[in-house]
């Protein structure tokens, strides 16, 4: 039995570098940060920053934080460039020169959400060491529990063609198939409605 719980401000930093690894070969980050030892040096800060501003919604982790969900609620999928512009020593520590890649990739990402509500699945990561053992199968279904009590659907997006399958099985529908302009990657968008499968 997989126990789920919500993340804690204690849990920034474990979250953070656990989720530095789980991305370390994602196709997004690979593209935001090309340079390997770069990203792997970026990552952590830059999942710190995310942890911090997905606060709005709901961030779930396994007991041992080994693996964790971060979901925006509906209405704030969006992060507005003020809340950037606040942090922006912070943002320009993770992202330094690769900023307007990753920017590119925001607004792609953007231009492709629904226009009903939805809860978002921002990001979802599982440590590689702890990698099939139903930690974030687990953690994606707490927060689709939340989002059917809500009576709201969850979408997200993912760069990584295997991961289609899994969201497929937790009751996700394709609804488009997209590159970032430019040379970026090739993203799948997926929506799951209000009782899944």
């Amino acid at each position: 039995m997989v126990t789920i719980r919500e993340a804690g401000a204690g849990d920034r930093a474990a979250v953070a570098t656990m989720l530095g690894r789980a991305f370390a070969d994602d196709p997004a980050m690979s593209y935001i940060f090309p340079d390997a030892a770069d990203r792997a040096k970026r990552l952590p800060r830059l999942f710190a920053l995310l942890f911090d501003s997905d606060a709005v919604g709901m961030r779930l982790v396994s007991e041992a934080a080994d693996a964790g969900t971060f979901w925006r609620p509906p209405g704030q999928a969006h992060v507005p460039m003020a809340a950037y512009v606040r942090r922006l020593i912070l943002v320009l520590h993770a992202l330094g020169a690769s900023l307007p890649r990753a920017m590119r990739l925001g607004d792609a990402i953007e231009a492709h959400f629904p226009r009903e509500p939805f809860w978002y699945l921002h990001i979802a990561g599982v440590d590689p060491a702890r990698q099939g053992r139903g930690l974030g199968g687990a953690s994606i279904r707490a927060g689709l529990a939340r989002c059917d009590a809500d009576g709201v659907p969850a979408y997200l997006e993912t760069a990584t063609e295997s991961n289609v399958g899994l969201y497929t099985r937790l009751g996700f529908q394709m609804t488009g198939e997209w590159s970032v302009p430019r040379g970026g990657p090739r993203f799948w968008s997926m929506i799951r409605p209000v009782g899944g499968l």
